[in-house]
């Protein structure tokens, strides 16, 4: 479990390495801005990055993008921010990232967070998933979604608890199905509505009005 930290303050950096190294993960790097972040993804192999947002000479937004675009094994992105804006938690979902968390987030959350992304599932702050995906379901709703009419009745109940923000253990007790069951179906959405992660799932849901803003499907 190799893990990348990029902050542009050192103090940050060295809090979240004692917190990741007493949680029996390896910190493999520390980058200062997000050029640096992206030349050690190449070098390091890192399973995780945590990466800040605002940085001099290349912002996290723009190093997760080019970080997400170098190909091979890709590692999980979770970005830490002070700063509580929706714009900046939109541009890192749709930049690549697994994750979002606020810097102020307790140290047994983060360490949970990165256990969350390495098992390939997506971590956002509570308080910033409801508005971020609400953002999605303020917008007008198409008459038509063609991407939702090829998944079976099962898969579109997948997606509106994924949608709600729900784990795949979660999943499972609601629909009474295994997790493996829950993550083959996970598995299959994606591959069907051609998406990177649980976080597009759920945007999608939202856009396309299979779950509402208080996380009931208006087609159930």
């Amino acid at each position: 479990m190799r893990v990348l930290l990029v902050d542009d303050q050192e103090l940050v950096r060295a809090g979240f390495r004692l917190i990741l190294e007493r949680a029996g993960f390896e910190v493999v790097g520390e980058a200062g801005d997000g050029l640096e972040a992206v030349e050690l993804v190449r070098t390091a192999r890192p399973d995780v990055v945590l990466m800040d947002i605002r940085m001099p000479r290349l912002d996290g937004v723009e190093a997760t993008r080019r970080i997400m675009g170098l190909g091979g094994d890709l590692p999980r992105v979770v970005v830490l921010t002070t700063f509580d804006l929706d714009e900046y938690v939109h541009e890192a979902v749709r930049a690549g990232a697994s994750g979002f968390l606020l810097k102020d987030v307790a140290p047994d959350d983060l360490v949970h967070a990165v256990r969350v992304v390495l098992r390939g599932e997506t971590m956002l702050a509570p308080a910033l998933i409801t508005r971020l995906l609400s953002r999605y379901a303020a917008q007008p709703r198409p008459e038509s979604a063609p991407e939702l009419e090829g998944l079976t009745e099962r898969e579109r109940e997948v997606a509106r608890l994924v949608a709600r923000g729900l784990s795949n253990v979660e999943i499972g007790g609601e629909l009474f199905l295994s997790e493996a069951t829950v993550k083959t179906y996970v598995s299959r959405l994606l591959t069907k509505l051609d998406l990177r992660d649980r976080v597009q799932i759920a945007a999608l849901a939202y856009r396309t009005g299979l779950v509402g803003v208080g996380g009931v499907g208006d087609d159930a």
